[in-house]
């Protein structure tokens, strides 16, 4: 179903644009010392999204414990751990007058409860700050750890999100310390703590998978109760990591939504430059009426 090139199609380029917008958030991020993803791992989508005032900010430093092979987040041993980074993304939060603030992290296995309070914090400080703003956390999977789990979802987000990533026969090679077994489960879990916050799940192609396997990991994502499905085109970062296997075209990334609203997700994002946080106030409109409905 994959289409194999080795140039990049002429769908999957972008446009820069860096207006007044883009550099006054760059200096912005700056001045705070914040992280963003947009930043960190080279999202193809980053002048879109600042051009139009819209960041995901990135907590717990900019160093991961893991190194997954599709990532280009710097890993190592985290130095970092500021106690007053929720305020800071508070305030630049305010200040871009965002209606919906997404919140990430690199994964902390060196931390006992893998960052989950300073998650909470910052939920908190953004909804103190911008009463109307909702709030998406893009979390680790906290090594199964369910008090950190618990930890997040007290503060009320307002979608919890955590990403399978790709398909179960591919994810150990893919992912580093990260498990597919473990990742439903989180899903799972937090449907059964806080029922009223829809879960969101992101899956990128191009890794080495079939149709049937991504077929089966919607399903599998369902089952967990994911309300919210993001799929996008893997673009290998850097020469060191995994190559890509294929590039999937538009009309098969209208074939995967299509499959996956048969499947009952309330919400599908579904495209070539599709990343996670891409489109992420419109999606969890989408979700919030599909469960108050």
């Amino acid at each position: 179903m994959s289409v194999e090139l080795k140039r990049k199609p002429e769908w999957l380029k972008t446009k820069l644009a860096t207006g007044d917008n883009y550099q006054e958030i760059k200096q912005m991020m700056r001045s705070k010392t914040l992280h963003t993803v947009c930043e960190e791992a080279k999202c193809p989508n980053i002048y879109e999204c600042w051009a139009a005032r819209t960041a995901t900010f990135m907590i717990l430093g900019d160093i991961c414990t893991r190194a997954c092979r599709f990532c280009a987040v710097n890993s190592g041993r985290p130095t970092e751990l500021d106690l007053q980074e929720p305020e800071r993304v508070a305030e630049a939060a305010e200040r871009m007058g965002l209606k919906h603030c997404v919140i990430t992290s690199v994964a902390r296995d060196d931390l006992l409860d893998g960052g989950a309070q300073i998650f909470a914090e910052s939920i908190r400080a953004v909804r103190k700050r911008l009463p109307l703003c909702t709030v998406e956390v893009l979390i680790p999977d906290f090594m199964g750890n369910e008090q950190s789990l618990r930890t997040v979802l007290e503060a009320k987000p307002d979608v919890l999100n955590h990403n399978v990533e790709t398909v179960e026969r591919l994810s150990d090679r893919v992912r580093s310390k990260a498990k597919y077994s473990r990742t439903l489960a989180l899903l799972k879990r937090s449907r059964e703590i806080a029922p009223n916050i829809p879960t969101k799940s992101s899956i990128m192609v191009g890794v080495g998978e079939t149709w049937d396997d991504l077929l089966a990991t919607m399903d599998d994502l369902r089952e967990a109760g994911v309300a919210i499905l993001t799929i996008g085109q893997y673009l290998q970062p850097t020469k060191s990591h995994m190559k890509v296997a294929a590039y999937y075209t538009p009309e098969q990334f209208a074939a995967l939504k299509e499959e996956g609203m048969k499947r009952g997700f309330s919400h599908v994002e579904s495209g070539p430059l599709v990343r996670s946080s891409y489109h992420a106030g419109e999606q969890a409109k989408a979700a919030s009426a599909a469960l108050n409905n």
